[in-house]
Parts: structure tokens; C-alpha cells; sequence
């Protein structure tokens, strides 16, 4: 069906939006493609990953929390932490309110190799960011959010802060 001048074009027709779809495509296979060549090194994948960066940018997070950011079921949590905790890159330790919580924190290794992925990705970043404008790095971070289910926005913010404020107070000492 051929679209009118006075009718929007489809997004599933539009050239532009099919364009930015492919970029991100590809920007998504750069920027993981980096982290994925040191993971390989250690028979760990994406999965383990995601781990690892959320459990560094938030020290004491729960397995209940974690679940709620990656948004996957117990079940594949489990099978990749598990790979973790016995490599001693991850350990979990009873909550102190709560003896059954379970808090993850990194070790002193899995911490090493966390700083050296978010490094590789870090500098790709910053490749990009250090050739725009403030406005321009707003209008990016806006983007992003953007494409966060809006109902997720919220929990997302708050994760940021929460990593920050982490990252803060471990920068501190």
C-alpha cells in the first residue's frame, strides 16, 4: 500500500528509521565486540558480562535486585552466577538483616577483570564524546533513555543513582 503526501510513512517503511535500526545494530556489535574478546579469554559470554558490571557498580546488590535489572528468569541467572562464584570472581554473603538475602559482591579478581571490560568500553565512549558538544551529549543521553520501555525509566534512574552513589563511596577512600 502506497502512503499519501499528507500520511506519516510507516515506521516499518521509513528509510531513516530502518537506518537508525542498522546503526544500532552495529554500534551494539562494536561496542560488546570489544568486552566479548577479553570474555572469551575466560569461557564467559555476555551474560556474564551484565553480572559483573551491575555487581561492580553496586557492591551489595541482591540477587532479587539483579534479577530485576537483567529482567531473565532465576533460572539463567543461576546457571551463569554459578560460573562466577565458583571462578572466585563473584561471592555472596547473607544479608544482615535478613540471613537469606543474598548479597553479591566481587571479588578482588573479579573486580580487576570488571575495571579492565568497563575500561575497553569506557574508551570507546570517550573516542565518541570527547567530538561533541554538551548539547549534543545531552541529546544522546536523552535518546537512550528514550528507548528504555517508558514504564522501566523510573527503576533505571534509580539504579543510576544508587551505582553512583556507590561508585562515590568506593572512590572516596
Amino acid at each position: 500500500m502506497i502512503a499519501r503526501e499528507d500520511e506519516p510513512i510507516p515506521a516499518s517503511q521509513d528509510s531513516d528509521v530502518l537506518e537508525l535500526i542498522e546503526l544500532f545494530f552495529f554500534a551494539y556489535r562494536d561496542f560488546v565486540g570489544d568486552a566479548d574478546r577479553l570474555l572469551e579469554n575466560y569461557g564467559f559470554g555476555r551474560a556474564h558480562h551484565r553480572i559483573l558490571h551491575f555487581v561492580q557498580r553496586r557492591p551489595g546488590l541482591s540477587i532479587a535486585a539483579l534479577l530485576d535489572i537483567l529482567q531473565i528468569t532465576k533460572q539463567s541467572l543461576n546457571r551463569v552466577l554459578k560460573q562466577l562464584l565458583d571462578e572466585k570472581l563473584v561471592e555472596s554473603r547473607a544479608g544482615p538483616s535478613d540471613r537469606r538475602q543474598r548479597l553479591l559482591y566481587l571479588t578482588h579478581t573479579g573486580s580487576e577483570l570488571a575495571k579492565e571490560l568497563a575500561r575497553i568500553q569506557a574508551a570507546r565512549f570517550e573516542r565518541v564524546l570527547d567530538n561533541m558538544s554538551w548539547k549534543e551529549k545531552e541529546n544522546a543521553i536523552e535518546f537512550l533513555y528514550s528507548m528504555i520501555d517508558e514504564d522501566q525509566r523510573p527503576q533505571v534512574r534509580q539504579h543510576l543513582r544508587h551505582a553512583k552513589a556507590s561508585f562515590i563511596r568506593n572512590n572516596e577512600t
